[in-house]
């Protein structure tokens, strides 16, 4: 009898063999680090050839879709993995009605989220120039224009979930900044309650209920919504329109979350201050993307500090790949898996 066949995706680290290689003897494991987007047909295609003789397939995050359409050209599959504790990138439905289970992973890193500490990371590398300077240094020069100062200023959070208001604390406790959050359906009441969540007094972070005022009123935009459909292009020309000239706005969310031609044309033309972006669509960027190609930061147009959708992209994805290779080995036990997701 021929072994189970296991295809690890968009590993683009290669991090995960190690992890896996004390099952080499039950499972024939592939390797897969290029990204295929299912979205463009010929990609599509190319995926589905790819995948069609797996068993078992692990997706890393949202990196590859598994839509219906995809999931119902893989005749073989008996079981979809990924990392973390909810895939919206996955149909867990479809899978369900065809019996396959779908499983992810539940651990992580304690204290700060890892997405806020990129969060932080981005706000601070643009706010202070960090990665212009450290270029200009290299290139033989010394000091440009003065860092922003952050103590003061009005942090606006696009979404106040648990993410959002980690940000929000870290912007209260440490940087002495006012916070205002904005989102279709909060409420005073919703924000006294991530902030008494994050140990912070009612009032710590002010809900704003007119968008456009919320915008108006920032310094700093950063975004912590989740994306669907309703949420698609929730930040556009409207909004980037009334945004102070010497804002920034900060995406570790999703790049969707924006409306892309609108953030181009207002980072060209210099209308704020800057752009710090984890995110983006399609991911990964190709070779002639304009956030790849353009000068940035010179000739009038606004500066721009990018990250390869580092948010999560620490020592964690560790203990991931160590969870889903015990998933694996269950499922070659016959044994029930470990965070089930359908």
């Amino acid at each position: 009898m021929s072994q189970p066949k296991l295809a690890i995706l968009d590993d683009y680290q290669n991090i995960s063999p190690p992890h896996f290689a004390h099952l080499e003897s039950r499972i024939s494991i592939s390797y897969f680090p290029e990204t295929l987007d299912p979205r463009d047909e010929r990609q599509r295609a190319l995926l589905i050839e790819r995948l069609q003789p797996f068993d078992v397939i692990l997706a890393m995050r949202e990196r590859t879709p598994f839509s219906k359409e995809t999931l119902a050209a893989l005749p073989n599959l008996k079981l979809l993995l990924t990392t973390g504790t909810r895939n919206l990138a996955l149909d867990v439905q479809y899978c369900a009605s065809r019996g396959i289970p779908v499983a992810g992973t539940s651990s992580r890193s304690g204290g700060v989220h890892s997405t806020v500490q990129h969060t932080w990371a981005l706000i601070l590398g643009l706010a202070r120039h960090v990665a212009r300077d450290d270029a200009a240094i290299k290139r033989g020069e010394w000091q440009g224009s003065l860092g922003m100062t952050l103590a003061g200023k009005t942090l606006g959070l696009l979404g106040l979930g648990k993410l959002g208001s980690q940000v929000g604390r870290i912007a209260v406790v440490a940087f002495d900044m006012k916070v205002i959050a904005w989102s279709t359906n909060l409420t005073q009441e919703k924000a006294d309650e991530q902030a008494a969540a994050q140990g912070l007094p009612a009032g710590s972070f002010q809900a704003v209920r007119d968008k456009a005022e919320f915008f108006r009123s920032a310094d700093v935009v950063s975004l912590h919504s989740v994306l669907s459909e309703r949420s698609r292009g929730i930040v556009g020309a409207a909004e980037f329109g009334v945004m102070k000239p010497t804002a920034i706005l900060v995406n570790t969310s999703r790049g969707p979350l924006v409306e892309e031609k609108a953030l181009l044309e207002t980072l060209n033309a210099g209308r704020i201050r800057g752009a710090a972006l984890d995110v983006f669509e399609p991911e990964p960027l190709p070779k002639d993307s304009p956030w790849r190609t353009t000068a940035w930061g010179q000739d009038g147009r606004s500066e721009v500090v990018l990250s390869p959708h580092m948010g999560y992209g620490d020592e964690q994805i560790h203990g991931w790949y160590d969870e889903v290779a015990r998933n694996v080995e269950r499922w070659l036990n016959g044994e029930e898996l470990n965070t089930r997701m359908n």
